[in-house]
């Protein structure tokens, strides 16, 4: 389980896709002044990132359909919704991110058409 221990003794590392906003000097700068190891992520792999094949899915499917009058109505909805996901849940998510590493290592990096089964 990932606890608070693995900031402290700083042996966590942190995986996000190529977004932007997450390769800007300004984040490499912090991540680095921090010293914070960051996994690669292949170019054009959504399966690859957790929020994309759980996180995001978990969250439009109970958010969609509602009028949200303010940006803090957003707010306060979806981290609503986040409490409600159990940890379970997370690890279970864990275990198909290095399900779905391992099937991208295995292919070399290639494309793979459904689930890798």
């Amino acid at each position: 389980m990932l606890g608070p221990e693995l900031w402290e003794n700083q042996t966590w590392m942190l995986h996000h896709d190529n977004a932007p906003a997450h390769v800007l000097l300004l984040i490499r700068s912090y991540l680095a002044k921090h010293q914070t190891s960051v996994v690669p992520h292949s170019p054009y792999s959504p399966d690859l990132v957790p929020a994309d094949f759980f996180l995001f899915s978990k969250l439009k499917t109970t958010l969609k359909r509602q009028n949200f009058q303010t940006i803090e109505e957003i707010q306060e909805n979806t981290i609503r919704e986040l409490h409600i996901i159990t940890e379970s849940a997370f690890q279970e998510a864990f275990q198909q991110w290095k399900k779905q590493w391992e099937w991208c290592i295995a292919s070399t990096g290639d494309y793979v058409e459904g689930d890798g089964a």
